[in-house]
């Protein structure tokens, strides 16, 4: 009877004991987007861009990449009509350069701390345009309290010379092209410039993807041991659209002046929360 009873109570010690490590082995986060955006332009009015979601980055001064447009807030270079938003590089005197071109940004007017963010767009063609849908910090947190320390997202970067293919990064302290480190992919879409392709990203507390009509094909994670030198997203970020010409990348092939003006549509801009489960 009484090894009856030992025994027993050794199961019942085991079960507790086996219960005990279930309960304290941590589980992942598992990370979903709000179904409804909580941040969306959809473009149905004509005009200017919305003042109360769009301002303008302004300048002729290269952008820190050698680039040869002039940046304004003039109709011609950013308007709505159609249902689209239009972005248009023209070429001529305009500042310094003698190009125009605008730069659309969302800082302080949509300001964003993770979430599914899906852009549906047509890119220009053309040696030496180089269009780009990103995210930059709203806020000068670390290191040098700005560029590469505080972080950049590449939703889509496309290079004229390079028609078929758009590009995936993230920007760094760590992680950045100037010190040939950056982190990024690229995938071939063969009708960018004559068909509209939803680019989007899904930003989590854990993970950058970037994805083309729904299809990932780039992943950054945040490893163990990470820091703000690898891992600077977990402060707010806005949205950029805007269309450059020549520069360090767009320009490596050169520049064929006959393909202006040149145009990147964009069906709408939609941002959608991160739901933690």
């Amino acid at each position: 009877m009484d090894r009856l009873l030992l025994a027993f109570l050794l199961t019942c010690v085991s079960i507790l004991t086996g219960c005990s490590q279930s309960i304290q082995t941590p589980k992942s986060s598992v990370y979903e987007f709000a179904a409804t955006p909580s941040w969306q332009d959809e473009f149905n009015y004509s005009g200017k861009p919305d003042a109360t979601k769009w301002g303008y980055a302004l300048g002729d001064d290269g952008w820190g990449n050698n680039e040869l447009e002039n940046y304004t807030d003039k109709i011609e270079n950013a308007q709505v009509e159609n249902g689209n938003l239009i972005i248009t590089v023209i070429k001529e005197k305009s500042g310094k350069q003698n190009y125009s071109s605008a730069r659309l940004v969302t800082k302080g007017k949509g300001d964003f701390l993770y979430g599914k963010f899906e852009i549906r767009a047509k890119l220009p063609t053309g040696l030496g345009t180089w269009p780009a849908i990103w995210m930059l910090f709203s806020e000068n947190n670390y290191g040098n309290h700005g560029w590469p320390d505080n972080g950049e997202i590449d939703i889509m970067e496309h290079v004229g010379f390079d028609q078929d293919r758009v590009h995936g990064n993230i920007h760094t302290k760590a992680f950045n092209h100037v010190i040939h480190t950056n982190k990024g992919n690229n995938v071939l879409v063969t009708n960018a410039s004559t068909a509209f392709h939803v680019y989007s990203c899904e930003w989590t507390p854990e993970t950058v993807t970037i994805l083309v009509d729904g299809n990932a094909y780039f992943k950054f994670e945040k490893q163990p041991g990470y820091q703000w030198a690898e891992w600077p997203f977990d402060k707010p970020f806005h949205l950029i659209l805007n269309i450059a010409v020549g520069g360090n990348w767009g320009g490596q092939k050169g520049l064929d002046d006959s393909i202006f003006p040149q145009k990147m549509e964009v069906d709408y801009v939609r941002v959608y929360p991160l739901v933690t489960r």
